[in-house]
């Protein structure tokens, strides 16, 4: 490689990461916009539940089949992208593989490994794109997932299949290459699978092999950069975001809700015959009940949003989904991530947010989806990487109820029962052992 790739190279390189740190920021900076919360304690469970879940992949074995073929390409992901080191030394310095003459023979055995590996995804791939666009599995065809969503994951499926077979065919002009002894093409590594690709090649000017062997050297190293700036637009975010999001979720996943302090402190100062009501800390401005927008969410419910992967296992879950109601846990999470974004947008553009007329209830979720919500938790425990859709409807439920009044009637009848009758039926109270004599 001249001195005019390498620089070419370096350059391109330097962009790539640059505008990947650019848009880690923005992430970053929208996470922090949500409320403060604890979740720092535990270390060392938090820390296993990262290793079952993000590392281990155990919920996604849950389908062994699906499962598998995702631990699969999850593996592929890690380890090929081994040889990305390589790629990117030889691309700087103007050498050929690199590590080959150092590691000897465990390098044949690398290269080999992951062209299985590769072979491997690329079945994966084929079988995802099948499920996903020929056979009538619900949770891809449902209307939650139409337009972008549908085309981001067919596209990343996409530019995986197109990666493997660089690589493969990049793999089979370089074993051509060697078997001619064409100048520092020296024989490193095992092709088990781009040997069967090798005879195409082989007939070929040799000159011509270079420049095919070149063009998909380029051509692959660009396309997985052009990869890693493109998982910000992608819900293929969270393979990055998977392991902080398993670290930092709920180690309480029974459904158990959390008392607001705000709610606290006002039954405190109501009820507290020691509380001032004229203090000063009495008079501040109590914060609002419950969310109306993402700046009332915590910050891990914002990390949670751009961490979905939109699988939709959470809806396929839900029992209000499957019995034709609106709510969509999956879609809860893409909403709150597209508000999210506006809000972005909005920061980037005047540095301070101004206020856009716009909230994430009504204008991006709706009533209707709130409240057909059962809270049965079906949602968060399907969930593969520990998201929490449930926070989020519970939360904007309590504000339509404690800032809004506004709940259906069926809940207000309740409401009004337990606080006549101590219960929830419309009975007196010195009628409810009744029962007991019949």
């Amino acid at each position: 490689m001249s001195y005019l790739s390498s620089i070419i190279f370096g350059v391109l390189l330097l962009l790539s990461i640059t505008l990947f740190v650019i848009n880690c920021k923005k992430i970053l900076r929208n996470i922090k916009i949500g409320r403060d919360i604890d979740r720092f304690n535990n270390k060392k469970v938090r820390f296993y539940k990262m290793l079952r879940l993000a590392f281990g992949q155990t919920k996604m074995l849950n389908k062994p089949v699906v499962g598998l073929l995702h631990l699969i390409v999850y593996i592929a992901f890690i380890l090929i992208n081994i040889e990305l080191i390589e790629i990117i030394i030889d691309g700087l310095t103007g050498s050929h593989r690199v590590f080959g003459p150092y590691l000897g023979v465990f390098y044949d055995f690398l290269i080999g490994f992951f062209e299985i590996l590769a072979f491997l995804v690329i079945i994966s791939v084929i079988i995802f794109l099948i499920r996903r666009n020929l056979m009538k599995i619900s949770r891809f065809i449902s209307n939650d997932l139409s337009g972008w969503p549908k085309s981001d994951g067919n596209y990343i499926l996409y530019i995986e299949l197109v990666l493997m077979f660089l690589f493969l065919n990049m793999n089979a002009t370089d074993q051509v290459l060697q078997n001619a002894n064409y100048l520092n093409y020296g024989s490193y590594g095992s092709f088990p699978i781009s040997s069967f690709i090798s005879p195409i090649y082989e007939n070929l000017d040799i000159d011509y092999v270079v420049f095919v062997e070149r063009t998909l050297w380029w051509l692959h190293i660009i396309g997985i950069l052009f990869f890693l700036n493109y998982l910000y637009y992608s819900k293929h975010l969270h393979i990055i975001l998977a392991f902080p999001n398993t670290y930092f979720s709920n180690l309480n996943t029974s459904g158990k809700f959390s008392n607001l302090k705000s709610v606290y402190k006002e039954v405190k100062a109501m009820l507290d015959p020691d509380s001032d009501p004229y203090s000063t800390d009495n008079l501040k401005e109590t914060e609002i009940f419950g969310a109306k927008d993402v700046f009332d969410l915590n910050w891990f419910q914002l990390l949670s949003a751009y961490t979905c992967t939109e699988c939709g296992r959470c809806s396929s879950e839900c029992p209000a989904n499957q019995t034709g109601k609106l709510l969509s846990p999956r879609s809860i999470m893409m909403k709150t991530r597209d508000r999210i974004e506006e809000v972005g947008k909005n920061l980037d553009k005047n540095k301070v947010f101004k206020d856009d007329g716009k909230n994430l209830l009504n204008d991006y979720i709706t009533k209707e989806e709130l409240w057909a919500c059962t809270t049965c938790n079906a949602c968060v425990e399907s969930c593969p990487i520990g998201i929490d859709p449930l926070s989020i409807i519970i939360d904007l439920r309590r504000y339509m109820v404690m800032e809004e009044s506004s709940a259906p009637n069926e809940i207000n009848n309740m409401m009004n029962n337990l606080e006549n009758n101590g219960a929830p039926w419309p009975f007196n109270q010195q009628d409810r052992l009744n029962w007991k004599n019949n």
